[in-house]
């Protein structure tokens, strides 16, 4: 029987905090806090029009050994490091993969992902490919990896090492129960005793951007109203003021 480490998942408002932000901001409030790397490089966007945020599930390969690892693709699957992180997947999970960006070997299939879909699971970012790829497109699971292969997970280079351990993914640490959230413009991960500061910063600076957004759409000059200039401050406030008296809930 093997032995996974469990994470702890954050609290729910925590990750819809993140969530409402999206990587880009998520990124820029990290930096302005200090985290100036908090962006995955090298997993994209593969279904496009995706957004996930949740806490990360780890998976670790390494250069495949075969003294360590023999196995074939069905022999004794239990043995198979990568089927134990599906197994901890709960409802809204991000499984996050370091597969050390290699670009043959396809780290679940078709069978795989349709289990994790089973299990709620949120979304997956993977520094490396898939397989199976036209029948997993038929899925819908939101995707963040560099490309697909024919090939299967441990098929040439790779073997699965470890389960929800600290990984690096994208150039990116990742320990295990970070949030990461996920869109159009890639992965970031937050880590996560920073999250409620991260959440509250970026509330706090970019409160005003709908504003701002708002009087540049109107052909409003870009030097006064982004970033929000002093001048245009007090403009600011009478339409927050205004805004929320039609909306009390803002």
């Amino acid at each position: 029987m093997t032995d996974t480490p469990k994470i702890v998942r954050p609290p729910r408002h925590l990750v819809d905090g993140i969530r409402a932000m999206g990587a880009a901001t998520a990124s820029a409030t990290l930096a302005h806090m200090g985290i100036r790397g908090a962006a995955i490089t090298g997993p994209a966007a593969w279904t496009k029009g995706s957004l996930a945020a949740g806490p990360a599930l780890t998976l670790q390969f390494m250069p495949k050994r075969e003294d360590l690892y023999g196995e074939g693709e069905y022999k004794d699957v239990e043995k198979q490091l990568h089927r134990h992180v599906l197994y901890q997947v709960e409802a809204g999970d991000v499984v996050v993969i370091d597969a050390r960006g290699d670009m043959r070997s396809g780290i679940f299939g078709e069978m795989m992902m349709t289990y994790f879909k089973g299990q709620g699971g949120a979304g997956m970012v993977i520094d490396g490919c898939l397989r199976d790829w036209p029948n997993i497109a038929k899925l819908a699971v939101p995707l963040w990896i560099r490309g697909v292969t024919p090939n299967f997970h441990t098929q040439i280079d790779l073997m699965p090492f470890a389960v929800n351990g600290p990984i690096a993914c994208g150039g990116v640490t990742v320990m295990p129960g970070d949030i990461v959230v996920a869109d159009d413009d890639g992965a970031v991960v937050v880590p996560l005793g920073l999250a409620e500061a991260c959440i509250a910063k970026a509330r706090k600076d970019h409160e005003w951007e709908d504003f701002s957004r708002e009087m540049l759409a109107k052909g409003g000059d870009l030097r006064r109203y982004y970033p929000l200039s002093d001048g245009a401050r007090p403009e600011y406030e009478a339409w927050k003021a205004a805004r929320a008296r039609r909306d009390p809930t803002r």
